[in-house]
């Protein structure tokens, strides 16, 4: 083989490599079947989400997952197949399995999530979480509804007071204090 072609193969596995590497979350998917169409619809819904989809040559794919370690992804690696690239580690999952519902041809596979193999089901699993903001949204929510519950307490409590219809005592003098 030319030594230009190899050089050009060698750059393109270090790139995905290091694509892989950098990524939050990948997902594996065969697209055999689905129209120029609907693949283009893919992509749309895909980059909404700020996830790259691409479709790989299998061998460089290969050779990028062994030098990463993920030898279990090098055996799913059979026949016409895309990878989706996201930052956050749920979109991918999330947009590849809502367009899976709708077109039977999309076929999810596996994935990486934050440097771990995962199957099909924890790729369904994932796609049911809501995205990284969703997640901090409802965290925010749990950490400010304690407050609000003490902020609406005090509240009545001072609005009661101030009606009269809460009585306060005068702690009693201690020892100390009288002498």
């Amino acid at each position: 083989m030319n030594k230009d072609i190899l050089a050009q193969k060698e750059a393109d596995v270090i790139a995905l490599s290091e694509k892989m590497e950098s990524a939050s979350s990948i997902v594996l998917v065969e697209y055999r079947g689905l129209s120029v169409k609907e693949v283009t619809e893919l992509r749309r819904a895909l980059r909404e989400e700020d996830v790259e989809f691409k479709v790989y040559r299998n061998a460089i794919a290969r050779r990028a997952a062994e030098k990463l370690g993920h030898e279990d992804f090098v055996k799913t690696l059979v026949g016409p197949n895309a990878l989706a690239f996201g930052k956050d580690p749920v979109a991918p999952a999330r947009v590849l399995a809502k367009f899976a519902k709708k077109h039977e041809a999309l076929v999810l596979k596996t994935g990486i999530v934050d440097g771990a193999m995962v199957d099909e089901a924890t790729i369904q699993k994932l796609s049911a979480l809501p995205n990284k903001e969703g997640m901090l949204a409802k965290f925010a929510s749990c950490l400010n509804a304690p407050v609000i519950k003490f902020a609406m307490t005090v509240k009545a409590l001072a609005e009661a007071k101030e009606n009269g219809s809460v009585k306060t005592e005068e702690a009693p003098a201690t020892e100390e204090a009288a002498a």
